[in-house]
């Protein structure tokens, strides 16, 4: 399947809008309009994607549709990685050094998915020392791109892995919830470090 997906950039441009945008359909003039490219190369690279079953189709009227299947078992890791190469995840990653000294940073999967979000939600964690001017200004600029608030949280390693031992609830919804890791390992974001005593 994967040689279906990362050979061209106009299939990488239809993949970052469909899947990023998971709820919306599109026909094939909205999509040429947007990944800027020629009519027969995109219907190229939908044909190609629909073959692996990560798009469906459909006819309204003299249009086709297309959406991305999100029951599809590519579709999560996918997001991922689309994730880290557009919007707010590429830009924190790019502006890493200058945003601080980040241990982790997670974009929920559910905002990924274009899920609004509520004031319970944590689209965007972030786990070590910020600048928080920087940082801001990361926030902002995503928000005015894309219409859409993130709710985000920052906190210290220190206040993080006592939170984590501590099995405080906020810290155990966040370790819970699906997520697209940007910076850090996974593993360790999740293990729990012991305290040692004296």
């Amino acid at each position: 399947m994967l040689k279906n997906l990362f050979v061209s950039e106009v299939r990488v441009k239809i993949l970052k809008l469909l899947l990023l945008n998971p709820t919306k359909s599109y026909h094939v003039r909205a999509i040429v309009r947007a990944v800027k490219a020629e009519i027969n190369a995109v219907r190229r690279e939908l044909d190609n994607l629909i073959s692996i079953s990560l798009l469906t189709k459909r006819q309204s009227s003299n249009k086709i549709f297309y959406t991305v299947d999100v029951m599809h078992p590519l579709f999560p890791d996918l997001v991922s990685i689309l994730a880290k190469d557009d919007g707010v995840g590429a830009e924190i990653i790019k502006r890493q050094k200058k945003l601080g000294n980040i241990t982790y940073a997670i974009l929920s999967r559910s905002y990924l998915r274009g899920r609004q979000s509520t004031a319970l939600d944590v689209d965007l964690f972030i786990v070590g020392t910020v600048d928080q001017t920087e940082f801001d200004k990361v926030i902002k600029e995503n928000e005015t791109v894309t219409g859409r608030e993130i709710n985000y949280s920052v906190m210290d390693d220190e206040e993080f892995n006592y939170r984590k031992r501590t099995n405080d609830q906020f810290i155990m919804k966040i370790l819970s919830q699906s997520r697209a890791m940007l910076i850090g390992d996974e593993e360790e974001f999740v293990s729990v470090i012991a305290t040692h005593q004296s």
